[in-house]
Formats: C-alpha cells, sequence, structure tokens
C-alpha cells in the first residue's frame, strides 16, 4: 500500500486535525500505533511540523469523514506522491569521509594519471578546481594531502575504479597496463597499519589517563625480565 510523502508529518496533521483513530492513521501512514500515539501525547524525538494531505491530494474531505464516520474504515490514498529523483551532480560523500577526498585524489592523479578530472570527480565525488589545486599543488591543505587509496578509503568501489581506469586507457590510445596489486597491497596494509597504531595509541593515552586519575602507575617489567610466578599471576 502507497504511504504519504511524509508519513510521520501527515500523522502529526491527521492527529491535530481529524477525529480518525489512532489505529486508522497508522494504517494510512505506515506507521506502528504507538508512534501514532507519542505524536498525539507530544512526546515523540523530534518535534514534527503536520504536513496536510489534502493539500498535496493524497487524500480528499470526503476520504477523511468517511473515516470519521466508521472506525473500522481504512482510508485510501487519492493520489500517490511523486517520487524523487536524484539529479546528476557530483557523488554524495558522508561528512565523516569528506576530509579523506584530498588524499584519494592525490593518489589517483599519482597512480592513474590518465584519469581526466572529469573522471576523478565523479569516483571521489568532488570538484575540478579541487583536483586541479592538487594536480598543481596549490591546494590550501597540500602539506598535509597523503596519497591513500580511494576503495580503502571507502570513498569509490574497486569496480567503478577499475572501470574509470580502463576507460581513460582507451581514450588515450593503449590498453590499460595491469594493476601494480602489490602495489595496492602494500598502500593498504600501510593504511591498515597506520589506523592500527592510531588506535592502539589512542588506547594507551587513555590507559595512562586512567592511571593518572587512580594515583596508580603500572611499573613495565624489564623486557629481559624470566617470568615468575608472581608476575604471572599478579592481577
Amino acid at each position: 500500500m502507497a504511504q504519504p510523502l511524509m508519513p510521520h508529518a501527515t500523522a502529526s496533521w491527521l492527529v491535530d486535525n481529524t477525529s480518525l483513530t489512532f489505529v486508522q492513521i497508522a494504517a494510512f501512514c505506515g506507521l506502528h500505533i504507538l508512534e501514532v500515539q507519542a505524536i498525539a501525547d507530544d512526546t515523540a524525538a523530534t518535534k514534527l511540523t503536520g504536513r496536510d494531505p489534502l493539500r498535496s491530494g493524497e487524500l480528499t474531505p470526503e476520504e477523511i469523514e468517511r473515516g470519521q464516520a466508521d472506525p473500522d474504515y481504512r482510508l485510501q490514498m487519492q493520489k500517490e506522491p511523486d517520487q524523487a529523483m536524484r539529479t546528476r551532480g557530483p557523488r554524495y560523500t558522508p561528512v565523516s569521509k569528506r576530509q579523506d577526498k584530498p588524499d584519494g585524489v592525490a593518489w589517483l592523479i599519482r597512480n592513474h594519471p590518465d584519469l581526466s578530472d572529469g573522471q576523478i570527480g565523479r569516483l571521489i565525488g568532488t570538484t575540478r578546481t579541487t583536483i586541479q589545486a592538487i594536480r598543481e599543488r596549490s591546494h590550501w591543505n597540500i602539506a598535509n594531502i597523503q596519497p591513500k587509496d580511494p576503495v580503502t578509503l571507502g570513498l569509490t568501489s574497486q569496480r567503478e575504479l577499475d572501470a574509470a581506469v580502463a576507460k581513460a586507457a582507451k581514450a588515450a590510445g593503449h590498453e590499460a597496463a595491469p594493476q601494480d596489486s602489490a602495489g595496492m597491497a602494500r598502500d593498504r596494509e600501510a593504511l591498515i597499519e597506520e589506523l592500527r597504531a592510531e588506535r592502539e595509541a589512542a588506547a594507551r593515552e587513555a590507559e595512562a589517563a586512567l592511571a593518572a586519575e587512580s594515583g596508580e602507575a603500572a611499573p613495565e617489567a624489564p623486557a629481559d625480565a624470566e617470568p615468575n610466578a608472581e608476575t604471572l599471576f599478579k592481577s
């Protein structure tokens, strides 16, 4: 069954402006009855602004009257909402990964010089201006940019990268050179090792902070000390 474009906002409007039962509203909006109850009690996690389904054509006054007259009646969608279509534009990248984009661009420029700025932009989801600045080393943060495999960073997929490289090689008039699997593996291992070292350093700092707060310092045993019962079973 089709649902309104904004189910929670529509439910909020129906609660405030009709005498429909919570069951009817939940069924029409595709929600659980407890969600409708929370909206009615104003205990929902987010304060909602009601959305009028009459204005959008999803319901008619007559359909609402039928529902109010018969609690067992299930409201029928009068006009399904238009499906939102994504327009052409740069690839969406989660906020948490956007700081990694320059590193990914630098890696592509270094390892796949045949890729055009447009292809790199589509793979990474960045602008030609940024790519050009990294190429010319005029980027504002160029000193901190370190080439890293964008697949490992989660900015693109290996399939998309391989397709772009093959297309660029064909446009350049030569076959795509076999990928340096060993080199790529080394890059990925280095990145994984770097991330692991960062996590371990953070863990050590946290342990040191906890020890400082408790006023205890855990003495480090000499590396060449022979293990004994006391060192093995000391808690």
